[in-house]
């Protein structure tokens, strides 16, 4: 949590530039007058926009960007003109729902689309938008697009210097096996019984239990991947709870230090996202109760309610996951492990051929994609290393893995420095290094036995300084990959055996 990498602080300047974009997306609404609900609205679109695109490319963001009203403003009308007619208003949210989640299997496009489409409806509930108010509401959303997308493309175009990685392509799957098919079910599922139970609860802050279960689908591929990220919202909701009670309570709505405050949960979202989801909940339910307080309508019951909704919502989600077309954890935990190896194993080649002189050899993006695989295996493995888990052999094994695979993710990054040395140069011995760390990943992922590896013939004498590290950083990878063979090939039900 407090120690994950930032490489080129990339987390950093996303979140600050986050701030800008939503603070000028608020200022943009409130200069022309729009009312209050409109400045939020278009604040909150912002906040999706920089969020939830997330293409490979700049111009497929841009592309996305573009898209977003097609699938926002739609949603938008209908919420408000269903406002007051609750049964048509709960089918179409369902609706909504399933449509939002199935359309991740588009990838990111499809992925952003999906949850714009989803908030836009959530939003209209949240702020008890009329259809009255939709030609402000529309003109709101315009403008904090085109103020999230002059930030992001043109003011400070943080992607263009430095590519994304690529979004890890899911796991394989067809029919109800495919995952964004299983997935839509479950969540659809969930969020309709949220509704209903949430609706027990309050029938004007019901919402609050659907957005919940409709959150925790949101990057989950398993059960026990669902079960974690569920204990976490409900987690970081009764600590932002408390925030709130010390905080925006106090503060009773008032302009300047709520938006400070605001712009500071802001850049909590952002920064935090990718490192801890409690923290990052954390910070969405302060801001809540911050954007109540302006409202004129928060006090200590409101956010009771609002824990209780989450925790609905919650419990909605695990019964879902449990119930409907289940998916083991240990199901996915092999693919994605096997694909951070051949992804360490890529990083590696590109590197020797680099070092050896090749030109047009990379392995930076190979490094970049590792790092998001391993945010995916950490993802996977959380419900075998979670405090409560009462295996503790898996718990064991599973945080060897995770430490392992972190080791060679740093050796990989040296490697990546090393090789980016225009110095550089060819080295048997670096050669030879390289062999050996591809038949160990290969023995990890194809149960085959270590090659032999090329003979070393005496290196082409390049510096020592570069020579001499980048043999450290793969020898330091062959370590790691050695060790992997005793949790990786071990029964997960076996008792956990620690290498000599």
């Amino acid at each position: 949590m407090f120690v994950a990498p930032d490489p080129g602080r990339l987390r950093l300047r996303t979140s600050a530039r986050a701030v800008i974009g939503v603070a000028a997306a608020v200022a943009l609404a409130e200069l022309c007058g729009l009312s209050l609900t409109a400045s939020i609205t278009g604040g909150l679109a912002a906040l999706l926009a920089l969020f939830t695109v997330t293409d490979a490319t700049v111009r497929r963001q841009s592309v996305t960007t573009a898209l977003l009203p097609a699938a926002g403003f739609p949603v938008l009308a209908l919420a408000t003109a269903l406002h007051g007619v609750t049964p048509l208003r709960d089918a179409a949210f369902v609706l909504v729902v399933f449509c939002g989640v199935y359309a991740r299997r588009w990838g990111p496009r499809g992925h952003a689309l999906g949850i714009f489409a989803f908030m836009n409806f959530f939003i209209t509930q949240f702020l008890h938008a009329l259809p009255a108010q939709l030609p402000e509401l529309y003109a709101a959303v315009g403008l904090a697009l085109g103020a999230a997308a002059a930030v992001r493309f043109l003011l400070w175009p943080i992607e263009r210097r430095t590519p994304p990685p690529a979004a890890p392509a899911p796991l394989p799957g067809s029919g109800l096996a495919r995952h964004t098919t299983r997935q839509a079910l479950q969540a659809t599922v969930a969020c309709a019984v949220a509704l209903a139970v949430g609706q027990v609860l309050s029938e004007d802050r019901w919402y609050w239990a659907v957005g919940t279960a409709w959150w925790i689908f949101v990057n989950t591929a398993s059960r026990g991947e669902t079960l974690v990220r569920g204990f976490r919202r409900v987690l970081g909701t009764v600590v932002g709870v408390a925030a709130g009670v010390l905080i925006a309570i106090p503060l009773d709505g008032a302009p300047l230090p709520t938006a400070l405050l605001v712009a500071a949960c802001v850049f909590g979202i952002f920064y935090t996202a990718a490192v801890s989801y409690s923290w990052m909940i954390l910070a969405v339910t302060l801001m809540a109760g911050l954007l109540y307080g302006l409202l004129g309508v928060l006090d200590p019951g409101l956010l009771v309610l609002r824990l209780e909704e989450t925790a609905v919502g919650a419990v909605c989600a695990a019964l879902a996951v449990v119930l409907v077309l289940p998916v083991t954890t240990h199901a996915t935990n092999d693919a994605w492990i096997q694909r951070a190896l051949h992804c360490v194993h890529a990083a590696t080649a590109q590197a020797a051929a680099r070092l050896a002189g090749s030109p047009t050899a990379d392995p930076a993006p190979h490094a970049a994609e590792l790092e998001t695989l391993l945010a995916r295996v950490r993802m996977a493995l959380a419900p075998l290393v979670h405090p409560l888990s009462p295996f503790r052999a898996r718990k064991a094994r599973a945080g060897q893995v995770i430490a392992l695979l972190d080791e060679c993710a740093r050796e990989v990054r040296g490697l990546v420095t090393v090789a980016a040395d225009p110095d550089a140069g060819h080295d048997a011995r670096l050669a030879a290094a390289c062999w050996r760390v591809e038949s160990a990943v290969q023995a990890l992922t194809a149960g085959e036995r270590e090659l032999e590896g090329p003979a070393a013939t005496g290196p082409t004498a390049p510096p020592a300084a570069t020579t001499e590290p980048a043999l450290a950083h793969l020898q330091g990878l062959e370590r790691a990959l050695t060790e992997l063979a005793t949790p990786l090939g071990s029964d997960p039900k076996a008792p956990f055996v620690i290498s000599a």
